[in-house]
């Protein structure tokens, strides 16, 4: 039997664990940057002021392990004289805290071209009403995140004038957010009226942050406290939400075991979505990766040290996943007398892989204030065999992340239709590429 892929972690150097001096975790506390490591808001670039929504809905979806989850929707009219009559349902992605749907408008109408109209203007040129869903949580459950979802698309039947059948998709976890709440309504015998979904980049198999990162969330958090009422840095990396939609994830800085089942929340929610049917039947399916097809990743060596940050009483030392392997060496951290040094066994190197990539070691490098080389800051995040759907397991990840992705791996996945980028982009980026190929399909 193969072995499952895992990390060892060595806790310290001396056989007994040491706390710091109060000193030494003010020195600490003062070099970081106190803020929720990972997340981040979309790069918005100005182009005026963005256009206002026409009207908003409060959203709340029914209730899910004692929490009742709420957002909102903004609405954006082609023609407000007209009413909602074509109505494009698109769900905000994975990060921590409430969703800014006037920066997710901005984000995704920014041209992307000169000359060329933003992608939401070209849908409202077309007749196409668009809908943005927000999270008050974004880093709740998927499944109650899903109820918001559900909220937003039945609001949009009831406020519909006509019978124009829904687009709902989203981009990042949105697209797996409306995957679930399209495939549930499925279930329960409830006519959804979509005819296309839609995911953008969204980690249909799961999506990756290097577990040396993981850990040195933690590890750095349990030195220097959040501010009273304040998030703490790991709190993305400890959410249901990363916990869901990550292949791997370790518990704390000292976890040693398997890391593709170490989450039960994940364990639970891949077995909800299989009682579901996994993906909803009825609508046509359309996928788009910001990673290549064709095998080609990034050129980040595996194994290799992406940085080495030196401090009088702390260290920090990040390598990039190496292949697959027996006790391969991914990096280790120290304050004071407390140590870690990890080791993985059989996890694939995901960091440079073709897909959606995040700069998830130049956040940790600059939240250290650790030099790193621009080619190194950032890695894989969405990898393409996952964006695309492809049919493997989600949790034994039996497949090849550099897959150079024929048609005959795409019609035996779970999509109707899937395109690609045509180098590895930054996670949930705006291409011609993509933007063209979504417009050609949805305003027919």
């Amino acid at each position: 039997m193969a072995q499952e892929p895992r990390i060892d972690v060595a806790l310290t150097l001396l056989g007994r664990e040491t706390e710091p001096t109060e000193a030494e975790q003010a020195e600490l506390a003062a070099s970081l940057k106190p803020e929720v490591w990972f997340a981040a808001a979309p790069q918005r670039i100005d182009v005026g002021e963005s256009r206002p929504a026409d009207f908003t809905w409060d959203l709340v979806g029914d209730p899910y392990k004692g929490e009742i989850p709420t957002g909102r929707a903004a609405v954006y009219l082609a023609n407000p004289r007209l009413g909602l009559r074509r109505p494009f349902l698109f769900a905000d992605g994975f990060n921590y805290g409430a969703s800014d749907l006037p920066g997710l408008f901005a984000y995704f109408n920014t041209p992307y071209q000169p000359g060329t109209p933003g992608f939401f203007d070209q849908l409202l040129a077309h007749g196409i009403d668009v809908v943005l869903i927000g999270f008050e949580k974004r880093h709740t459950h998927i499944q109650a995140n899903a109820g918001v979802a559900i909220s937003a698309i039945k609001r949009a039947i009831d406020e519909r004038l006509g019978d124009a059948p829904l687009t709902v998709g989203g981009v990042s976890m949105g697209g797996i957010i409306t995957r679930y709440a399209l495939a549930k309504l499925e279930n329960e015998g409830v006519d959804h009226q979509t005819a296309t979904y839609l995911s953008y980049d969204s980690p249909h198999n799961g999506a990756w942050i290097p577990l040396v990162l993981q850990q040195m969330a933690y590890f750095f958090e349990d030195f220097t406290p959040a501010a009273p009422g304040q998030p703490k840095q790991a709190e993305l990396i400890r959410s249901a939400a990363a916990q869901q939609l990550l292949w791997a994830w370790v518990e704390d800085s000292k976890y040693s075991g398997p890391v593709a089942t170490s989450s039960p929340l994940r364990q639970e929610f891949l077995a909800d979505l299989a009682r579901i049917g996994n993906f909803p039947q009825r609508p046509r399916k359309l996928g788009v990766s910001n990673g290549r097809r064709d095998g080609t990743g990034l050129p980040l060596p595996a194994g290799e040290v992406a940085f080495d940050w030196q401090a009088l009483i702390a260290s920090a030392t990040a390598r990039f996943q190496p292949e697959r392997g027996e006790a391969q060496k991914i990096g280790g951290m120290h304050l004071g007398l407390a140590v870690r040094r990890s080791t993985t066994t059989e996890v694939p190197a995901l960091d440079g892989a073709p897909g959606g990539t995040l700069d998830s070691f130049g956040k940790v490098a600059d939240a250290l204030k650790a030099k790193i080389s621009d080619e190194y800051r950032s890695g894989t995040f969405v990898p393409s065999v996952s964006a695309a759907a492809l049919a493997f397991d989600p949790v034994r990840w039996n497949v090849n992340p550099t897959l150079s992705i024929t048609d005959a791996d795409l019609a035996a996945g779970h999509l109707d239709d899937v395109a690609f980028d045509v180098d590895n982009t930054e996670h949930s980026h705006v291409s011609a590429t993509l933007v063209e190929w979504i417009l050609e399909r949805v305003t027919r």
